[in-house]
């Protein structure tokens, strides 16, 4: 008895890998490994390295929308035309400013979450379900292991920046004690160079905890979606049919196929006989067949009922015992009989059609 409660046991444990239609079932709700750090960290690496490639556009972008102010604004009425009109243009200049930060930032974020995940639309977890504000639930939650790693990942991640900050800003502190000596130009091309350096420092940073993080993500998910033996074996019945059911609609189908079969036997011309163990019914019509056709047959007991039918409506039965034996084992329902039979088919329909008196 304990012996075979260990067995259910086991059998309940999710042990084994998720199968194919699982993990269709899961992705189709939304559930799959994704790590928010990867696109947060690809996302700043992005925005940095744009800004080294486009920092010469936007300084110089920057220097002719302030200056302008003082060039060619002093003068001008303050109206609200001449006001709207300003912002309009101040407005499209600002866009232009951003525009390469924002396309690439917008590209990046777009490729890191289809390389991480693909094409997926799913409108799951936006559904209203009271479970999502369970307390007991909620509170599982927080004390989960999943909850206590997201909090050691925040903890790496402000040392690891913390770190970076220090050492950079540490190692430029003789740069920016002599920045009140620099003019405003190299101060501002000092600063950027800081800034941006110790940007990119943060963003490797990241990313290398970002990997690490989308690992543990596909390692958590593929535990969540593991199975036991008997959601394997519910599965396979639900994919396949229970095999009961499954059973139970053969038989029928063999029963109704037997039923057609046997409508067709007064169709026959002859029965072929073995007497008692084959029973083949042959029907020819030279105007739709190019040779006779087989169409019932049967052993034993089906042997006998075919007999019997044939009986019944008066079609012809003939015994050949090495005839009907070839003729069952090598040809199905509705096929044409084999090319070496013909000459002794041939003959029995003869001395059948003599029978009846008449001529195909």
């Amino acid at each position: 008895m304990k012996y075979s409660i260990d067995l259910q046991l086991f059998a309940g444990e999710k042990t084994e890998k998720a199968t194919p239609k699982k993990r269709q079932e899961t992705r189709k709700k939304g559930q799959i490994a994704k790590s928010m750090e990867l696109s947060g960290s690809s996302v700043l690496m992005a925005a940095f390295l744009c800004l080294m490639v486009f920092g010469d556009y936007i300084r110089d972008h920057l220097v002719r929308l302030f200056t302008d102010v003082f060039l060619n604004r002093l003068s001008m009425d303050v109206t609200v035309d001449n006001t709207m009109m300003l912002l309009g243009e101040y407005g499209i200049q600002i866009l232009l400013l951003l525009a390469p930060l924002f396309i690439v930032v917008f590209v990046i974020a777009l490729a890191v979450n289809y390389l991480q995940v693909g094409f997926l639309l799913s409108g799951e977890s936006l559904k209203m379900k009271f479970s999502k504000i369970d307390p007991i639930k909620g509170f599982k939650n927080i004390a989960s292991m999943r909850s206590l790693v997201e909090f050691l990942k925040s903890i790496i991640k402000l040392t690891i920046i913390g770190y970076l900050v220090y050492t950079s800003l540490w190692g430029a502190r003789q740069g920016l004690s002599s920045l009140s000596l620099m003019s405003p130009v190299t101060i501002f091309q000092y600063t950027s160079d800081v800034t941006l350096s110790l940007g990119i420092k943060i963003a490797v940073g990241l990313m290398i905890l970002a990997a690490l993080d989308y690992m543990y993500q596909k390692y958590e998910h593929e535990k969540n979606i593991r199975m036991s033996k008997q959601d394997i074996k519910d599965e396979y019945k639900k994919m396949e049919g229970d095999p009961l059911i499954k059973g139970k609609i053969r038989e029928r189908q063999r029963r109704m196929a037997l039923q057609r079969m046997m409508q067709e036997v007064p169709k026959a011309d002859v029965i072929i006989t073995n007497p008692t163990h084959f029973a083949v019914a042959l029907k020819y019509d030279g105007s739709s067949m190019e040779a006779p056709q087989i169409i019932a047959k049967g052993q034993d007991y089906m042997a006998l009922r075919i007999k019997e039918i044939a009986k019944k409506n008066g079609v012809i039965t003939m015994e050949n015992k090495p005839l009907a034996r070839a003729l069952y084992q090598r040809a199905e329902i509705g096929d044409s009989i084999p090319g070496d039979l013909f000459q002794a088919v041939a003959e029995v329909l003869a001395y059948v059609y003599k029978l009846k008196g008449k001529a195909k």
